[in-house]
């Protein structure tokens, strides 16, 4: 797949704009549909705002925003994605709905063209269910926002052609993401996996009455967010020494959440309309002097620390 060919992204939300905006950055056109027209009508905008958050943050030259957001192609009528050597699926999580919007692909898409779906819930093989051509469906889970967070968890099916995931690995590594092919489909796929059982842990020490919430925070970005910034679980593990971390785990492992009791802990939450920053309140009130501490130290990590 080279720089020649054509992207399109189906689906206009947050993650789909910021996925079309990637690829413009590189100097691919990208074709973006949504059946609202309001959202594509949104689109220019949202594209800016991420782009002036990487200009700010030294990562683009604000001088190519005219060029880059000229790259992006609105659309409502699913026809004009004809063409398209790949499309990336950012659509609601419903299964229906991708169904019905995968039968409409394949009726104007090109035998050889790829779609990938962003979901982070359904699995590939399920996803292709009734596809003419299941060979071309795969996973492509990009991490929110994609702008800020490089990486793609490559998902193949069972029915996934090898030289299709292939060529869109070397599409996303060439496009500067951090691109991962795992060996096999599993529910979460690795990122989500780790990333919730941390949360069960942190739910369980907030539920046993260890710390609060932001101790609990604290210990996770002062100590574990520091070095999983360098180095994985398992380079750690070597690092430190297999025989300390097995020594470790023999009687650190037994004493760690291992069941859903702690979703006690966010149902208690949503009940109180306490769902986070949308409502204003969670585990901390988001008032605006934390957001605007959160976006300074987004700023200094996309400056300093993260790639684009």
């Amino acid at each position: 797949m080279t720089s020649s060919q054509t992207i399109s992204v189906v689906g206009a939300g947050l993650m789909g704009v910021g996925i079309a905006t990637h690829f413009a950055r590189f100097g691919l056109p990208v074709r973006l549909f949504d059946v609202d027209p309001k959202r594509i009508a949104e689109v220019p905008g949202v594209a800016r705002s991420i782009l002036a958050e990487l200009a700010d943050s030294g990562r683009f030259d604000g001088a190519q925003a005219d060029t880059t957001v000229a790259r992006l192609r609105g659309v409502t009528d699913l026809e004009a994605l004809a063409g398209s050597d790949l499309v990336i699926e950012a659509a609601p999580e419903r299964l229906a709905l991708k169904h019905r919007l995968y039968a409409d692909l394949e009726r104007v898409l090109g035998d050889d063209a790829i779609i990938a779906s962003n979901t982070s819930g359904f699995p590939p093989d399920q996803l292709a269910e009734g596809m003419r051509r299941p060979q071309r469906l795969l996973i492509a889970h990009f991490w929110n926002p994609p702008h800020f967070i490089p990486l793609v968890e490559l998902v193949p099916g069972t029915a996934t052609d090898p030289a299709l995931l292939q060529r869109l690995h070397a599409l996303l590594v060439d496009n500067a993401l951090e691109s991962v092919i795992l060996k096999r489909a599993v529910p979460g796929f690795v990122g989500n996996r780790i990333q919730f059982a941390i949360l069960r842990e942190a739910l369980h020490l907030l539920q046993e009455g260890v710390a609060d919430a932001a101790t609990i925070d604290t210990v996770m970005k002062a100590s574990l967010g520091r070095r999983y910034g360098m180095v994985g679980p398992l380079e750690a593990a070597d690092m430190g020494g297999l025989d300390t971390f097995l020594d470790i785990s023999r009687h650190l492992m037994p004493e760690l959440a291992k069941d859903e009791h702690v979703l006690a802990v966010l149902e208690q939450k949503v009940a109180a309309g306490q769902t986070g920053v949308r409502s204003g309140e969670g585990f901390y009130q988001w008032d605006v002097a934390r957001r605007e501490r959160i976006k300074r130290r987004r700023e200094h990590q996309l400056r300093h620390a993260l790639l684009p």
